[in-house]
């Protein structure tokens, strides 16, 4: 057993500081080792809920599903602002995973998915960040898109759609092309798991 499974955290105080779109608490706790010291902490939480991300991958063209939208904390560090993602988007409270990256690959890309495989699940920032993002793999063909896609205009969504193939996929995380850790992570997978790819 780890000494780490011994530690106790004890809440003290939980504020919000900011609500909007998402969520910003100033969290006071007790430390408390196993030897009954205790340290006061206190964290800023910016709380993001869960999220789901899909690998969308057309076998026959040897391509992934990507989409290009307008990220300002990007802008703010000063990079290149239109980030090429996978798609992507965050669970409203109660939703099933399956369900929400189906809607979101449908609304960002117009692909009807009906049974993605859920691959892993990873905090993205768990140092600030509460986010859990659920991530997905499912292969496609171009007579699973359906409708447009490009993301909902009432969300004043701007996104373009595009079909990069794998390979060029991968060496763009190489040249900093690709700079979403999300769509890295599933690159990667994509690249350590061939076999899976072509079904």
């Amino acid at each position: 057993m780890s000494r780490f499974d011994q530690i106790r955290i004890t809440i003290l105080k939980d504020e919000t500081l900011w609500k909007g779109w998402s969520h910003v608490r100033r969290i006071v706790f007790d430390y408390i080792r196993p030897d009954d010291s205790k340290v006061e902490l206190e964290w800023e939480v910016f709380d993001r809920g869960e999220a789901v991300a899909i690998l969308l991958y057309d076998p026959q063209r040897r391509a992934v599903v990507m989409v290009r939208q307008f990220r300002i904390p990007v802008h703010l560090m000063g990079d290149h602002a239109f980030l090429l993602e996978v798609p992507a988007g965050s669970m409203e409270h109660g939703e099933d995973p399956a369900e929400t990256v189906c809607r979101e690959a449908m609304e960002e890309t117009g692909y009807q998915i009906e049974k993605p495989r859920h691959l892993f699940s990873a905090y993205a920032s768990p140092g600030a960040v509460t986010e859990k993002v659920h991530f997905f793999f499912a292969r496609v063909h171009v007579d699973h898109k359906i409708a447009e896609g490009g993301g909902l205009a009432e969300e004043h969504e701007d996104i373009e759609i595009t079909d990069v193939p794998l390979e060029a996929a991968l060496q763009m995380i190489e040249d900093g092309r690709i700079m979403d850790a999300k769509t890295i992570m599933l690159l990667q997978w994509a690249a350590l798991n061939p076999a899976i790819l072509s079904g």
